[in-house]
C-alpha cells in the first residue's frame, strides 16, 4: 500500500511539470507572435510615413515657369547722340523673340544721318540697315527671374547715299600754301553694303516686362560699293570704316517684353537611398 502510494505522487509529480512546461511553451509562442505581430505593424507604418513623406517633398517643390515671347526694344544710345551731336541724326529698333531655353531669334532695324569731317574729305551718309541673327543666353536664372547674359551673331545689310559735302586735293608738298577746300555736293545714291558680325550683351529685369542692357559688336565687312574716287567714310548700321574691312559698335537698350506663352519647368530633386 505504501508502495502504491509513493508512485501515485511520483506520477503526479511528473505529470505536474509535463503540464507546466506546455503551458510556458504556449505562452513563449503567444508572446513571439505578438512581437512579430508588433514589429510587422512598426514597419508598415513606417513605409506609410516614408511615403507621406516623400509626396510632402514632391509637393513642396514648385514648378519653374519659362516665359516665351517678343522683346521689342530701342537703342537708347542712338536718340541720346541725335540730341548732343550736331551732325548725328539716327534711331534703331530691336527684337528677339525666344525660341527655345537658351536660344532667341534676333532682329534690328534702323535708319542713320551723318556728317563726317575727315582731314581730307567732308561727306554725308544716310541710309538705312536690317540685322537678322540669334542669340544664346548662357546664364542661368534663378527662380523666375529672367536676366540675359547674351553671345551671338547677325548677318547686316545696309542701302545708303553718300554726299560728298567739300574735299581738299592731296599736297604732297606741306611747305607750300595748302590748296583751298572744293564745295562738291556730288550725291552717289545707290550704294550698299553687307556685314558679318558677333555681339556679346547683358540684359537684366528692372521692372515687370521691362529691361535694359547693352552689347557690344566685333564687325567684317563683305561686300561695300563704294563711289567714286573715294571709299565710304561711315556706313549705316556698321559704322566707320577706318580704312579696312574691320568695325566696332555699341548698343544701350530699353525693352518691353511681349509675354506669349509659358512652358513649366519641372525641377527634380534627388532623394538619398535609404539605409
Amino acid at each position: 500500500m505504501k508502495l502504491s502510494l509513493k508512485y501515485s505522487f511520483s506520477i503526479c509529480f511528473l505529470l505536474s511539470l509535463f503540464f507546466a512546461q506546455a503551458q510556458e511553451k504556449t505562452t513563449t509562442s503567444k508572446e513571439q507572435g505578438v512581437t512579430i505581430t508588433e514589429s510587422k505593424s512598426i514597419v508598415t507604418s513606417k513605409k506609410k510615413a516614408d511615403k507621406k513623406l516623400e509626396v510632402v517633398e514632391k509637393d513642396s517643390i514648385k514648378p519653374k515657369t519659362d516665359r516665351y515671347g517678343l522683346i521689342v526694344g530701342v537703342d537708347i544710345n542712338k536718340i541720346a547722340r541725335s540730341l548732343y551731336d550736331t551732325d548725328y541724326k539716327g534711331i534703331a529698333f530691336t527684337g528677339d523673340y525666344r525660341l527655345t531655353k537658351n536660344y532667341y531669334l534676333y532682329g534690328e532695324l534702323g535708319n542713320e544721318n551723318i556728317t563726317v569731317d575727315d582731314p581730307q574729305l567732308n561727306t554725308t551718309s544716310k541710309g538705312s540697315y536690317i540685322k537678322v541673327g540669334f542669340d544664346y543666353n548662357a546664364y542661368t536664372n534663378w527662380l523666375d527671374m529672367e536676366n540675359r547674359i547674351t553671345l551671338g551673331m547677325r548677318y547686316g545689310f545696309g542701302t545708303f547715299s553718300e554726299t560728298l559735302n567739300s574735299y581738299e586735293i592731296y599736297n604732297p608738298h606741306p611747305y607750300f600754301q595748302q590748296s583751298p577746300s572744293v564745295t562738291s555736293g556730288t550725291t552717289f545714291d545707290g550704294l550698299t553694303a553687307s556685314w558679318a558680325e558677333v555681339a556679346a550683351g547683358v540684359n537684366v529685369k528692372v521692372f515687370n516686362n521691362i529691361y535694359v542692357g547693352f552689347s557690344l559688336q566685333l564687325k567684317m565687312l563683305i561686300t561695300n560699293s563704294e563711289p567714286t574716287n573715294f571709299e565710304n567714310l561711315y556706313i549705316p548700321g556698321f559704322n566707320r570704316t577706318y580704312d579696312g574691312n574691320f568695325g566696332a559698335g555699341f548698343t544701350y537698350s530699353v525693352s518691353y517684353f511681349i509675354p506669349i506663352y509659358k512652358k513649366k519647368v519641372t525641377a527634380t530633386k534627388k532623394v538619398a537611398p535609404k539605409k
